[in-house]
């Protein structure tokens, strides 16, 4: 059985994630790339196939748009929506819940001196 979509369970894989979060200042693909490596030092890398069809996924649900600008040397250019910032800041109560539920579980468990 396929598994929903995320996006339409109104949650973000990691990359969709970190994109519509470099996505708060408007970005061309090769600028959201690199704020993604800054942004994480380097531990997470998205190839421009992935960026690209999670950029096509985000647009498709209105979450960020293409927007037009003179300095890009036409290069697509995107930017958040008032929707994806929404989204954006859900996700992240979500994954602050997910933490702290883990972080309560551990404290109980035999492994709550492991670090």
């Amino acid at each position: 059985m396929p598994r929903a979509d995320t996006l339409e369970m109104g949650e973000l894989t990691d990359s969709a994630y970190y994109i519509l979060l470099s996505l708060l200042e408007a970005k061309h693909g090769y600028s959201i790339m690199r704020s993604i490596e800054e942004m994480t030092s380097g531990t997470l890398s998205i190839g421009p196939a992935s960026m690209y069809t999670t950029i096509k996924k985000l647009g498709k649900a209105n979450l960020i748009k293409e927007i037009k600008t003179k300095d890009t040397q036409n290069k697509k250019t995107y930017v958040a929506t008032e929707s994806g910032i929404s989204l954006l800041k859900k996700e992240i109560q979500r994954r602050r819940d997910m933490v702290r539920h883990a972080e309560e579980i551990f404290k109980t468990s035999k492994w709550s001196d492991a670090k």
